[in-house]
């Protein structure tokens, strides 16, 4: 059977989580705290040099890492990934925008206000500004369409919403932002998250 090492505080760990129940895959869920250093042991270093978490050990017993990477190969031919080649650039395109610029800043700002106990004064400005320009981005682009890739569920969706849905542990207020407000509704539906 396939095993999940992941930290259920992680919105990188819970998307890969979401995948493999959306898709009816057999696991078994390791929980593996980032805070108390379960990744930095020989044990865990031994399976993911990196690390970090998620790692997913596919039932083979081969390791496979970084949520993006994870959820592909375990949606590989299923619905949430577009057959027609542009729609899946497309899906691609946000899952890359999505680890380089929302999740730097929306989860940083979420990790140091609700797990480090800082004020919002006390960040970085950047990460405020930052995350609000991803949210806005989000807004414009879900003004047109339903899903971040038009009508259809994406795994672009699932990586998004994973830490869109706790913007506001981050200081972030999504009432500004209605469509992606509406949108983080419909995918937890989806998902079955709500």
């Amino acid at each position: 059977m396939m095993r999940i090492h992941g930290d259920s505080i992680s919105g990188n760990c819970l998307k890969v989580k979401w995948v493999a129940e959306r898709l009816g895959l057999a696991f078994e869920w390791i929980e593996t705290s980032v805070l108390t250093g379960e990744t930095r042991t020989p044990e865990f270093l031994a399976m993911n040099p990196a690390g970090q978490v998620p790692l997913v050990l596919l039932e083979d017993g081969r390791p496979l890492s970084q949520s993006n990477a994870i959820m592909l190969h375990l949606a590989e031919g299923s619905p949430l990934i577009p057959g027609e080649p542009y729609a899946r650039a497309k899906m691609l395109e946000w899952m890359f925008w999505e680890q380089y610029s929302h999740e730097p800043y929306i989860a940083v700002a979420r990790f140091q206000m609700r797990y480090l106990g800082k004020p919002r004064e006390a960040l970085e400005p950047r990460l405020a500004e930052r995350g609000g320009q991803a949210l806005a981005r989000l807004e414009t682009q879900l003004q047109q369409t339903p899903f971040l890739v038009g009508d259809q569920l994406t795994l672009a969706d699932v990586a998004l919403v994973a830490y869109t849905r706790v913007a506001h542990e981050g200081g972030f207020d999504l009432a500004l932002y209605p469509a992606v407000k509406a949108w983080v509704g419909r995918t937890e539906a989806a998902l079955g998250i709500i």
